[in-house]
């Protein structure tokens, strides 16, 4: 392409700094590209069924999903020219290597497919995010079709292979106190994974979860109930005046996984949760690591990624609500003002190995 020399306002170019920023911008376009076919791949199984490193034709692999196999083949094509799959153009296969199935395919660790799926899913509320930027009110949450899936395959992930061995034991005595029997409450539950898995892990304890969705929710009680889980129920509920309506002392245990950022009202309800603890309550928060400050901000592995998911949904489903609107890069400092203003007195964060995204806040009233 032709290098400019002089600025829109005629002021001299750095012609080398003006050449870099070209080639990332062609380099991210590419990437952005891959990340709506690993999107498509994930969704449609496609992944699973290469996981075996075994070679396949565009022909063999559609007959393997029962999916329509000119589409295959274009994708395959993508995913050939994105460097995530092997050709071989003598026997027309397509191989996915042992060490990229390792990273996209589901039963592994981690599957890094399930955050590709964020890009396009953010991508169908464009137009209504652009029109917030004139009236500011936000999105609600009821235009982002399959987020609490997503965000379910998500914390499937971060949260719930992390959940006995590294998170709760971070408040020492919450474990032993799940084996006797307490009552614990998790806001913003979503699809309630997290819950479940405490409730059938310990079945003396009393679990409830709340979340703002009814999709959610529904979803929620019929997996409960699939499960045979008696010790959890779940509820719809506006936790924008919990600093009001929580019930007093009630619960043992509080939680909250990547919840209290996008909330209409993230004081009300933090004030509820200081409201609802018993005395020698505890509350565990899971929340975005970040700086409330954009320049330190400036080296964080996910840092684009999350200002992206923040403006496209977090910052906007809270203006939505006629809300505070946070974002999801609220950071630490703010974090810690909120949790002091709400009550809390004993503040501890920490980071596990396993998350670079989150951040793990104990309390105590």
């Amino acid at each position: 392409m032709e290098i400019a020399t002089l600025s829109p306002s005629g002021s001299a170019l750095d012609n080398h700094r003006q050449a870099e920023f070209e080639n990332r911008f062609v380099h991210a376009l590419n990437e952005s590209g891959m990340l709506q076919l690993v999107s498509l791949g994930h969704r449609a199984g496609l992944f699973d069924q290469l996981a075996n490193g075994v070679a396949v034709t565009s022909s063999e692999l559609a007959r393997l999903s029962q999916l329509n196999e000119r589409y295959i083949r274009e994708w395959l094509g993508g995913l050939t020219v994105s460097g995530i799959v092997e050709h071989d153009a003598d026997s027309m296969t397509y191989r996915l290597p042992p060490e990229h199935a390792a990273l996209l395919t589901n039963g592994r660790d981690a599957n890094l497919a399930v955050f590709a799926q964020y890009i396009p899913l953010l991508g169908q509320v464009e137009d209504d995010v652009l029109e917030s930027f004139q009236h500011g009110k936000g999105v609600p949450y009821e235009k982002f079709h399959r987020f609490h899936e997503v965000m379910a395959e998500d914390s499937g992930q971060t949260v719930l292979p992390a959940l006995f061995d590294s998170i709760l034991p971070l408040a020492p005595e919450i474990p032993e106190r799940l084996e006797a029997g307490i009552h614990v409450l998790d806001l913003g539950c979503g699809r309630g994974l997290a819950l479940m898995e405490m409730a059938e892990r310990f079945p003396n304890s009393h679990f409830k979860g709340y979340d703002l969705s009814q999709d959610a929710i529904t979803w929620a009680c019929e997996q409960a109930e699939r499960r045979s889980l008696n010790n959890v129920s779940f509820e719809v509920r506006d936790l924008s005046d919990f600093n009001s309506t929580a019930e007093t002392q009630a619960f043992d245990f509080v939680t909250t996984f990547d919840a209290i950022h996008d909330q209409a009202k993230p004081l009300n309800l933090l004030q509820g949760i200081c409201r609802t603890l018993k005395r020698n309550g505890v509350y565990l928060a899971q929340d975005i690591h970040s700086s409330s400050h954009h320049h330190h901000d400036r080296e964080h592995p996910l840092g684009p990624l999350l200002y992206t998911i923040s403006i496209m949904h977090c910052m906007s489903v809270s203006l939505a609500q006629g809300g505070e609107g946070l974002g999801t890069m609220w950071g630490r400092e703010v974090a810690r003002d909120y949790f002091t203003r709400a009550g809390f007195s004993r503040i501890d964060v920490h980071q596990l190995p396993h998350d670079i995204q989150n951040d793990y806040w104990v309390l105590r009233p």
